[in-house]
Protein backbone atom coordinates (compact mmCIF):
# COMPACT_ATOMS: atom_id res chain seq x y z
CA UNK A 1 0.00 0.00 0.00
CA UNK A 2 1.17 3.78 -0.56
CA UNK A 3 2.90 5.36 2.32
CA UNK A 4 0.73 8.41 2.66
CA UNK A 5 -2.35 5.80 1.96
CA UNK A 6 -0.98 3.73 5.23
CA UNK A 7 -0.54 7.38 7.19
CA UNK A 8 -3.99 8.28 6.37
CA UNK A 9 -5.51 4.97 7.51
CA UNK A 10 -3.28 4.40 10.34
CA UNK A 11 -4.14 8.00 11.97
CA UNK A 12 -7.66 7.34 11.17
CA UNK A 13 -8.02 4.32 13.47
CA UNK A 14 -5.85 6.44 16.41
CA UNK A 15 -8.24 8.90 16.28
CA UNK A 16 -10.99 6.81 16.52
CA UNK A 17 -9.68 4.75 19.75
CA UNK A 18 -8.46 7.67 21.34
CA UNK A 19 -11.72 7.90 23.59
CA UNK A 20 -10.69 4.82 25.14
CA UNK A 21 -7.27 6.55 26.90
CA UNK A 22 -8.30 8.98 29.42
CA UNK A 23 -7.05 12.90 28.92
CA UNK A 24 -2.97 12.35 29.41
CA UNK A 25 -3.37 8.60 28.91
CA UNK A 26 -0.76 6.97 27.09
CA UNK A 27 -0.57 5.20 24.29
CA UNK A 28 0.97 1.47 23.18
CA UNK A 29 4.18 2.12 22.33
CA UNK A 30 5.31 2.94 18.75
CA UNK A 31 6.87 -1.11 18.26
CA UNK A 32 3.47 -2.25 19.21
CA UNK A 33 1.87 0.06 16.89
CA UNK A 34 3.80 -1.75 14.47
CA UNK A 35 2.85 -4.98 15.52
CA UNK A 36 -0.82 -4.69 15.73
CA UNK A 37 -1.64 -2.60 12.79
CA UNK A 38 1.42 -4.44 10.36
CA UNK A 39 2.85 -1.03 9.41
CA UNK A 40 6.01 0.42 9.17
CA UNK A 41 7.86 2.41 12.17
CA UNK A 42 7.96 5.24 9.80
CA UNK A 43 4.40 4.99 9.73
CA UNK A 44 3.58 4.88 12.65
CA UNK A 45 5.71 8.26 13.22
CA UNK A 46 4.07 10.16 10.75
CA UNK A 47 0.52 9.08 12.29
CA UNK A 48 1.54 10.04 15.42
CA UNK A 49 2.90 13.16 14.25
CA UNK A 50 0.11 14.11 12.65
CA UNK A 51 -2.37 13.65 15.39
CA UNK A 52 -0.05 15.89 17.12
CA UNK A 53 -0.43 18.48 14.89
CA UNK A 54 -3.90 18.51 14.93
CA UNK A 55 -3.73 18.57 19.01
CA UNK A 56 -5.03 14.96 20.04
CA UNK A 57 -1.77 14.02 20.79
CA UNK A 58 1.06 14.78 23.18
CA UNK A 59 4.67 13.50 22.10
CA UNK A 60 7.35 12.88 25.02
CA UNK A 61 11.05 11.70 23.26
CA UNK A 62 11.82 8.95 25.27
CA UNK A 63 8.32 8.38 27.32
CA UNK A 64 5.74 7.92 24.54
CA UNK A 65 2.68 9.43 23.30
CA UNK A 66 -0.15 10.40 25.50
CA UNK A 67 -3.83 11.47 24.69
CA UNK A 68 -4.02 15.57 24.72
CA UNK A 69 -6.08 17.27 27.66
CA UNK A 70 -9.42 18.75 26.68
CA UNK A 71 -9.34 21.76 25.06
CA UNK A 72 -10.89 24.89 26.78
CA UNK A 73 -13.78 26.28 25.53
CA UNK A 74 -13.38 28.91 22.77
CA UNK A 75 -14.08 32.13 23.16
CA UNK A 76 -17.00 33.89 21.46
CA UNK A 77 -16.57 35.19 17.76
CA UNK A 78 -15.64 38.98 17.82
CA UNK A 79 -18.13 41.30 15.82
CA UNK A 80 -15.99 41.66 12.07
CA UNK A 81 -19.21 43.54 11.03
CA UNK A 82 -17.27 46.99 10.54
CA UNK A 83 -14.94 45.97 8.05
CA UNK A 84 -17.54 45.80 5.23
CA UNK A 85 -17.91 49.59 5.74
CA UNK A 86 -14.02 49.87 5.96
CA UNK A 87 -13.26 47.95 3.05
CA UNK A 88 -16.19 49.59 0.84
CA UNK A 89 -15.27 52.92 1.77
CA UNK A 90 -11.41 52.38 0.75
CA UNK A 91 -12.76 50.65 -2.54
CA UNK A 92 -14.86 53.60 -3.62
CA UNK A 93 -12.03 55.86 -3.97
CA UNK A 94 -9.63 53.16 -6.09
CA UNK A 95 -9.54 53.72 -9.54
CA UNK A 96 -9.79 50.11 -10.58
CA UNK A 97 -11.09 48.04 -6.76
CA UNK A 98 -8.59 45.35 -5.34
CA UNK A 99 -11.01 43.22 -4.26
CA UNK A 100 -10.17 39.79 -5.57
CA UNK A 101 -12.12 37.29 -7.14
CA UNK A 102 -9.65 34.06 -6.48
CA UNK A 103 -11.99 31.14 -7.76
CA UNK A 104 -10.12 30.37 -10.81
CA UNK A 105 -6.35 29.99 -9.57
CA UNK A 106 -8.21 28.09 -6.49
CA UNK A 107 -10.14 25.83 -8.57
CA UNK A 108 -6.37 24.47 -9.44
CA UNK A 109 -4.98 24.58 -6.07
CA UNK A 110 -7.78 22.94 -4.30
CA UNK A 111 -7.69 18.69 -3.97
CA UNK A 112 -11.26 17.71 -4.97
CA UNK A 113 -13.22 15.38 -2.79
CA UNK A 114 -11.87 11.69 -2.61
CA UNK A 115 -13.02 9.49 -5.76
CA UNK A 116 -13.38 12.98 -8.15
CA UNK A 117 -11.31 12.70 -10.94
CA UNK A 118 -8.75 15.62 -11.43
CA UNK A 119 -9.42 17.52 -14.83
CA UNK A 120 -8.85 20.58 -13.00
CA UNK A 121 -5.49 19.98 -11.57
CA UNK A 122 -2.94 22.42 -12.33
CA UNK A 123 -0.01 20.49 -11.27
CA UNK A 124 1.74 17.45 -12.44
CA UNK A 125 0.05 14.05 -10.49
CA UNK A 126 2.56 12.21 -7.85
CA UNK A 127 3.75 9.51 -10.53
CA UNK A 128 4.51 12.12 -12.68
CA UNK A 129 6.88 14.25 -10.15
CA UNK A 130 10.12 13.23 -9.67
CA UNK A 131 10.33 12.64 -6.40
CA UNK A 132 13.14 10.44 -5.70
CA UNK A 133 15.16 13.17 -7.32
CA UNK A 134 13.91 15.66 -5.56
CA UNK A 135 14.31 13.84 -1.88
CA UNK A 136 17.90 13.18 -2.96
CA UNK A 137 18.73 16.59 -4.10
CA UNK A 138 17.07 17.79 -0.96
CA UNK A 139 19.22 15.76 1.00
CA UNK A 140 22.58 16.43 -0.71
CA UNK A 141 21.46 20.35 -0.13
CA UNK A 142 21.34 20.11 3.42
CA UNK A 143 24.60 18.94 3.35
CA UNK A 144 26.52 21.76 1.22
CA UNK A 145 28.49 24.00 3.06
CA UNK A 146 26.61 27.28 4.13
CA UNK A 147 23.05 25.70 3.11
CA UNK A 148 21.56 27.02 6.10
CA UNK A 149 22.59 30.43 5.72
CA UNK A 150 21.79 34.11 4.31
CA UNK A 151 21.84 33.26 0.42
CA UNK A 152 22.33 36.50 -1.68
CA UNK A 153 19.50 38.67 -1.98
CA UNK A 154 19.04 38.04 -6.24
CA UNK A 155 19.55 34.48 -5.76
CA UNK A 156 22.64 31.64 -5.47
CA UNK A 157 24.95 32.87 -8.72
CA UNK A 158 24.81 29.40 -10.24
CA UNK A 159 21.29 29.10 -10.40
CA UNK A 160 21.05 32.49 -11.75
CA UNK A 161 23.67 31.53 -14.36
CA UNK A 162 21.54 28.25 -14.93
CA UNK A 163 18.22 30.14 -15.61
CA UNK A 164 20.30 32.67 -17.75
CA UNK A 165 21.73 29.72 -20.09
CA UNK A 166 18.13 29.26 -20.84
CA UNK A 167 17.25 32.26 -22.03
CA UNK A 168 20.18 31.94 -24.80
CA UNK A 169 23.67 33.11 -24.92
CA UNK A 170 23.04 36.83 -24.86
CA UNK A 171 21.35 36.37 -20.92
CA UNK A 172 24.29 36.85 -18.34
CA UNK A 173 23.24 35.70 -14.72
CA UNK A 174 23.39 39.29 -13.63
CA UNK A 175 20.50 40.29 -15.32
CA UNK A 176 18.47 37.24 -13.24
CA UNK A 177 16.89 37.15 -10.17
CA UNK A 178 15.80 33.89 -8.41
CA UNK A 179 11.90 34.21 -7.26
CA UNK A 180 9.51 31.82 -5.10
CA UNK A 181 8.10 30.40 -8.14
CA UNK A 182 6.45 31.98 -11.27
CA UNK A 183 3.23 33.62 -9.34
CA UNK A 184 5.53 35.54 -7.47
CA UNK A 185 7.75 36.37 -10.50
CA UNK A 186 4.54 37.79 -12.15
CA UNK A 187 2.90 39.77 -9.15
CA UNK A 188 6.45 41.68 -8.57
CA UNK A 189 6.76 42.49 -12.75
CA UNK A 190 3.34 44.03 -12.79
CA UNK A 191 3.75 45.92 -9.76
CA UNK A 192 7.42 47.36 -10.84
CA UNK A 193 5.60 48.19 -14.49
CA UNK A 194 2.30 49.18 -14.15
CA UNK A 195 0.80 51.85 -11.34
CA UNK A 196 -2.17 51.15 -9.47
CA UNK A 197 -5.37 52.11 -11.95
CA UNK A 198 -2.97 51.85 -14.91
CA UNK A 199 -4.00 49.44 -18.57
CA UNK A 200 -2.75 46.26 -18.73
CA UNK A 201 -2.62 44.40 -22.01
CA UNK A 202 -3.11 40.42 -21.38
CA UNK A 203 -3.99 37.57 -24.23
CA UNK A 204 -7.65 36.60 -24.15
CA UNK A 205 -8.34 34.10 -22.28
CA UNK A 206 -5.80 34.16 -20.51
CA UNK A 207 -4.29 32.09 -17.18
CA UNK A 208 -6.33 33.47 -14.06
CA UNK A 209 -4.03 33.88 -11.65
CA UNK A 210 -2.26 36.49 -13.32
CA UNK A 211 -5.72 38.47 -13.80
CA UNK A 212 -5.86 37.97 -10.24
CA UNK A 213 -2.55 39.56 -9.56
CA UNK A 214 -3.54 42.55 -12.11
CA UNK A 215 -6.71 43.33 -9.56
CA UNK A 216 -5.31 42.80 -6.31
CA UNK A 217 -2.77 45.30 -7.42
CA UNK A 218 -5.16 47.39 -8.43
CA UNK A 219 -4.24 47.55 -12.28
CA UNK A 220 -7.05 47.43 -15.21
CA UNK A 221 -6.64 44.34 -17.52
CA UNK A 222 -7.58 44.70 -20.69
CA UNK A 223 -8.03 41.68 -23.33
CA UNK A 224 -6.70 41.27 -26.72
CA UNK A 225 -8.02 38.26 -28.25
CA UNK A 226 -5.62 34.90 -28.96
CA UNK A 227 -5.94 32.66 -32.26
CA UNK A 228 -3.90 29.36 -33.40
CA UNK A 229 -1.16 30.85 -33.62
CA UNK A 230 -0.77 33.23 -30.52
CA UNK A 231 -2.23 36.83 -30.06
CA UNK A 232 -3.08 39.06 -33.00
CA UNK A 233 -0.55 41.87 -33.90
CA UNK A 234 -3.54 44.10 -35.90
CA UNK A 235 -5.58 43.98 -32.57
CA UNK A 236 -2.56 44.10 -30.30
CA UNK A 237 -1.40 47.57 -32.00
CA UNK A 238 -4.95 48.61 -31.57
CA UNK A 239 -4.84 48.31 -28.00
CA UNK A 240 -1.72 50.23 -27.43
CA UNK A 241 -3.09 52.80 -29.28
CA UNK A 242 -6.49 53.31 -27.50
CA UNK A 243 -5.81 52.71 -24.00
CA UNK A 244 -1.67 54.11 -23.85
CA UNK A 245 -0.67 51.18 -21.99
CA UNK A 246 2.85 50.60 -21.24
CA UNK A 247 2.96 46.74 -20.51
CA UNK A 248 1.55 43.56 -22.37
CA UNK A 249 1.86 40.02 -20.77
CA UNK A 250 1.96 37.11 -22.62
CA UNK A 251 2.62 33.31 -23.15
CA UNK A 252 4.13 32.81 -26.21
CA UNK A 253 4.79 29.25 -25.50
CA UNK A 254 1.76 26.65 -25.48
CA UNK A 255 -0.61 29.65 -23.93
CA UNK A 256 -2.26 28.59 -20.84
CA UNK A 257 -5.59 27.85 -21.74
CA UNK A 258 -5.34 27.73 -25.63
CA UNK A 259 -2.03 25.81 -25.98
CA UNK A 260 -1.51 27.89 -28.84
CA UNK A 261 2.19 29.01 -30.01
CA UNK A 262 3.18 32.14 -30.86
CA UNK A 263 4.04 31.96 -34.47
CA UNK A 264 7.55 32.95 -35.85
CA UNK A 265 5.91 35.47 -38.14
CA UNK A 266 4.16 37.23 -35.52
CA UNK A 267 7.12 36.82 -33.24
CA UNK A 268 8.89 39.80 -34.55
CA UNK A 269 5.21 42.07 -34.79
CA UNK A 270 5.06 41.56 -31.14
CA UNK A 271 8.29 42.85 -29.94
CA UNK A 272 8.15 46.05 -32.72
CA UNK A 273 4.76 46.91 -31.61
CA UNK A 274 5.48 47.06 -27.90
CA UNK A 275 9.35 48.91 -28.70
CA UNK A 276 7.17 51.58 -30.66
CA UNK A 277 4.52 51.75 -27.60
CA UNK A 278 7.03 52.36 -25.26
CA UNK A 279 6.33 49.21 -23.27
CA UNK A 280 7.25 46.01 -21.75
CA UNK A 281 6.38 42.59 -22.77
CA UNK A 282 6.09 40.35 -19.51
CA UNK A 283 6.66 36.73 -20.88
CA UNK A 284 5.47 33.76 -19.13
CA UNK A 285 7.05 30.94 -20.37
CA UNK A 286 5.65 28.26 -18.10
CA UNK A 287 5.39 25.53 -20.04
CA UNK A 288 9.01 25.23 -21.21
CA UNK A 289 9.77 22.45 -19.75
CA UNK A 290 6.71 20.86 -20.52
CA UNK A 291 7.15 20.05 -24.00
CA UNK A 292 5.67 16.71 -25.62
CA UNK A 293 7.27 14.21 -27.31
CA UNK A 294 6.09 14.92 -30.37
CA UNK A 295 6.76 18.79 -30.66
CA UNK A 296 9.98 19.32 -32.43
CA UNK A 297 12.47 22.27 -32.07
CA UNK A 298 10.76 25.20 -29.84
CA UNK A 299 11.07 28.44 -30.49
CA UNK A 300 13.49 30.16 -28.29
CA UNK A 301 12.20 33.19 -25.75
CA UNK A 302 11.00 36.30 -26.18
CA UNK A 303 13.63 37.60 -24.06
CA UNK A 304 16.59 36.02 -26.67
CA UNK A 305 15.39 37.90 -29.37
CA UNK A 306 15.61 41.51 -28.37
CA UNK A 307 18.60 42.96 -26.65
CA UNK A 308 17.00 46.37 -25.84
CA UNK A 309 15.17 45.27 -22.81
CA UNK A 310 11.98 45.12 -23.78
CA UNK A 311 11.11 41.65 -22.65
CA UNK A 312 10.70 40.93 -18.91
CA UNK A 313 10.97 37.15 -18.66
CA UNK A 314 8.98 34.71 -16.26
CA UNK A 315 10.05 31.48 -15.67
CA UNK A 316 9.70 28.63 -13.25
CA UNK A 317 10.94 25.40 -12.08
CA UNK A 318 7.18 24.42 -10.16
CA UNK A 319 5.29 22.94 -13.40
CA UNK A 320 7.82 20.27 -14.24
CA UNK A 321 8.72 19.27 -11.15
CA UNK A 322 6.23 19.83 -8.01
CA UNK A 323 4.00 22.71 -6.67
CA UNK A 324 6.04 22.76 -3.87
CA UNK A 325 9.62 23.02 -5.54
CA UNK A 326 8.82 27.43 -5.59
CA UNK A 327 11.58 28.39 -7.42
CA UNK A 328 11.59 31.34 -9.97
CA UNK A 329 13.50 33.26 -12.38
CA UNK A 330 12.94 36.36 -13.47
CA UNK A 331 15.15 38.03 -15.98
CA UNK A 332 15.52 42.09 -17.47
CA UNK A 333 17.52 44.01 -18.94
CA UNK A 334 18.34 47.24 -18.09
CA UNK A 335 16.78 50.19 -15.75
CA UNK A 336 13.78 48.51 -14.65
CA UNK A 337 15.81 45.53 -12.99
CA UNK A 338 16.55 47.54 -10.02
CA UNK A 339 12.89 48.18 -9.73
CA UNK A 340 12.29 44.14 -9.76
CA UNK A 341 14.97 43.50 -7.32
CA UNK A 342 13.90 46.64 -5.20
CA UNK A 343 9.96 44.83 -5.08
CA UNK A 344 11.24 41.57 -4.84
CA UNK A 345 13.64 42.56 -1.63
CA UNK A 346 10.56 44.48 0.12
CA UNK A 347 8.17 41.72 -0.43
CA UNK A 348 10.00 38.53 0.33
CA UNK A 349 14.16 39.24 1.18
CA UNK A 350 15.08 36.39 -0.43
CA UNK A 351 14.21 32.30 -1.51
CA UNK A 352 14.73 30.29 1.21
CA UNK A 353 18.99 28.52 0.42
CA UNK A 354 17.95 25.16 1.22
CA UNK A 355 15.40 25.53 -1.75
CA UNK A 356 17.67 27.14 -4.08
CA UNK A 357 20.00 24.58 -3.26
CA UNK A 358 17.97 21.46 -3.82
CA UNK A 359 16.80 22.98 -7.11
CA UNK A 360 21.16 23.30 -8.10
CA UNK A 361 21.21 19.95 -6.64
CA UNK A 362 18.15 18.59 -8.78
CA UNK A 363 19.05 20.46 -12.50
CA UNK A 364 22.78 19.48 -11.99
CA UNK A 365 21.58 15.72 -11.60
CA UNK A 366 21.92 12.98 -14.47
CA UNK A 367 18.02 11.91 -13.22
CA UNK A 368 17.15 15.83 -14.31
CA UNK A 369 17.04 15.09 -18.06
CA UNK A 370 15.59 11.94 -17.49
CA UNK A 371 13.15 13.26 -15.67
CA UNK A 372 12.22 15.68 -18.26
CA UNK A 373 12.14 12.93 -20.92
CA UNK A 374 9.86 10.85 -19.30
CA UNK A 375 7.51 13.62 -18.96
CA UNK A 376 7.62 14.62 -21.91
CA UNK A 377 6.98 11.40 -23.36
CA UNK A 378 3.88 10.95 -20.75
CA UNK A 379 2.15 14.16 -21.28
CA UNK A 380 2.12 13.03 -25.39
CA UNK A 381 0.64 9.57 -24.30
CA UNK A 382 -2.02 11.29 -21.83
CA UNK A 383 -2.98 14.08 -24.34
CA UNK A 384 -3.47 11.65 -27.15
CA UNK A 385 -5.90 9.53 -24.89
CA UNK A 386 -7.98 12.60 -24.09
CA UNK A 387 -8.60 13.82 -27.21
CA UNK A 388 -9.48 10.69 -28.57
CA UNK A 389 -11.85 9.76 -25.75
CA UNK A 390 -13.06 13.59 -25.59
CA UNK A 391 -13.73 13.13 -29.93
CA UNK A 392 -15.54 9.60 -29.03
CA UNK A 393 -17.31 10.27 -26.34
CA UNK A 394 -17.87 14.51 -26.47
CA UNK A 395 -18.31 15.17 -29.85
CA UNK A 396 -20.74 18.27 -29.48
CA UNK A 397 -17.41 20.05 -27.62
CA UNK A 398 -15.27 21.50 -30.08
CA UNK A 399 -11.44 21.41 -29.53
CA UNK A 400 -9.79 23.61 -32.53
CA UNK A 401 -6.06 23.00 -31.35
CA UNK A 402 -4.23 20.81 -30.00
CA UNK A 403 -1.48 21.69 -27.90
CA UNK A 404 2.52 19.62 -28.67
CA UNK A 405 3.26 21.69 -24.86
CA UNK A 406 1.60 22.21 -21.57
CA UNK A 407 -1.02 19.77 -19.67
CA UNK A 408 -4.80 20.70 -20.70
CA UNK A 409 -7.38 20.75 -23.28
CA UNK A 410 -9.12 24.17 -24.32
CA UNK A 411 -12.81 22.61 -25.10
CA UNK A 412 -15.46 25.24 -26.39
CA UNK A 413 -19.12 23.80 -25.42
CA UNK A 414 -21.82 24.08 -27.84
CA UNK A 415 -23.81 27.61 -28.24
CA UNK A 416 -26.08 28.64 -25.59
CA UNK A 417 -25.02 26.05 -22.97
CA UNK A 418 -25.09 26.89 -18.76
CA UNK A 419 -21.35 26.46 -18.34
CA UNK A 420 -21.82 26.62 -14.68
CA UNK A 421 -24.05 23.97 -14.75
CA UNK A 422 -21.89 21.61 -16.62
CA UNK A 423 -19.23 22.23 -13.77
CA UNK A 424 -21.67 21.28 -11.34
CA UNK A 425 -23.00 18.40 -12.88
CA UNK A 426 -19.78 17.18 -13.86
CA UNK A 427 -18.86 17.47 -9.60
CA UNK A 428 -21.75 15.33 -8.81
CA UNK A 429 -20.45 12.49 -11.38
CA UNK A 430 -17.56 12.11 -10.12
CA UNK A 431 -15.40 14.69 -12.23
CA UNK A 432 -13.50 17.93 -11.61
CA UNK A 433 -13.31 19.97 -14.57
CA UNK A 434 -12.33 24.43 -15.02
CA UNK A 435 -14.76 26.57 -15.87
CA UNK A 436 -13.67 29.04 -18.78
CA UNK A 437 -15.08 32.33 -17.53
CA UNK A 438 -12.42 32.93 -14.97
CA UNK A 439 -9.87 33.17 -18.36
CA UNK A 440 -11.62 36.48 -19.61
CA UNK A 441 -11.04 39.77 -18.61
CA UNK A 442 -14.15 40.51 -20.04
CA UNK A 443 -17.35 38.88 -21.32
CA UNK A 444 -16.55 35.86 -22.76
CA UNK A 445 -17.31 34.52 -26.36
CA UNK A 446 -19.03 31.18 -25.80
CA UNK A 447 -18.66 28.42 -22.62
CA UNK A 448 -15.78 26.42 -22.27
CA UNK A 449 -14.01 24.38 -19.81
CA UNK A 450 -10.24 23.25 -19.56
CA UNK A 451 -9.38 19.70 -19.31
CA UNK A 452 -6.08 18.90 -17.47
CA UNK A 453 -4.35 15.56 -18.27
CA UNK A 454 -1.40 15.88 -16.11
CA UNK A 455 -3.05 15.58 -12.68
CA UNK A 456 -5.22 12.65 -13.00
CA UNK A 457 -3.52 9.71 -11.92
CA UNK A 458 -3.02 7.86 -15.22
CA UNK A 459 -4.66 6.55 -18.90
CA UNK A 460 -7.89 4.77 -16.86
CA UNK A 461 -8.68 7.68 -14.94
CA UNK A 462 -8.87 10.08 -18.14
CA UNK A 463 -10.93 7.76 -20.17
CA UNK A 464 -12.90 7.20 -17.13
CA UNK A 465 -13.46 11.15 -16.35
CA UNK A 466 -14.50 11.71 -19.91
CA UNK A 467 -17.29 9.41 -19.49
CA UNK A 468 -18.32 10.73 -16.41
CA UNK A 469 -18.60 14.20 -18.32
CA UNK A 470 -20.68 12.39 -20.59
CA UNK A 471 -22.71 11.82 -18.00
CA UNK A 472 -22.91 15.19 -17.09
CA UNK A 473 -23.22 16.52 -20.80
CA UNK A 474 -26.39 14.37 -21.48
CA UNK A 475 -28.25 15.95 -17.87
CA UNK A 476 -27.66 19.71 -18.48
CA UNK A 477 -27.54 19.48 -22.75
CA UNK A 478 -30.30 17.50 -22.55
CA UNK A 479 -32.48 19.70 -20.16
CA UNK A 480 -31.79 22.63 -22.30
CA UNK A 481 -32.32 20.38 -25.42
CA UNK A 482 -35.97 19.60 -23.90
Amino acid sequence: MHERSSVGELANSLRRELDRYPPGGKLPSSRALVERYRVSPVTVSRALARLSAEGLLVTRPGAGAFRARARPEPAPAGDTSWQEVSLSADAATEPVPRAVDASGVLVTLAAPPPGVIEFNGGYLHPSLQPEQAMAAALARAGRRPGAWGRPPTDGLPELREWFARGIGDGCTAAEVLVTAGGQNALATALRALAPPGAPVLVESPTYPGMLAIARAAGIRPVPVPVDSDGVRPDLLEAAFRATGARVFVCQPLFQNPTGAVLSAARRPEVLRIARAAGAFVVEDDFARRMVHEDAGPLLPPLAADHPDGVVVHVCSLTKPTSPSLRVGGLVARGPVLERLRAIQVVDSFFVPRPLQEAALELVGSAAWNRHLRSVSAALKSRRDILVTAVRTELPELSVPHIPAGGYHLWARLPDGTDEAAVVSAALRAGVAVAPGRPYFSAEPPAAHLRLSFAAVAGPAEITEGVRRLRTACDEVLGRAGG
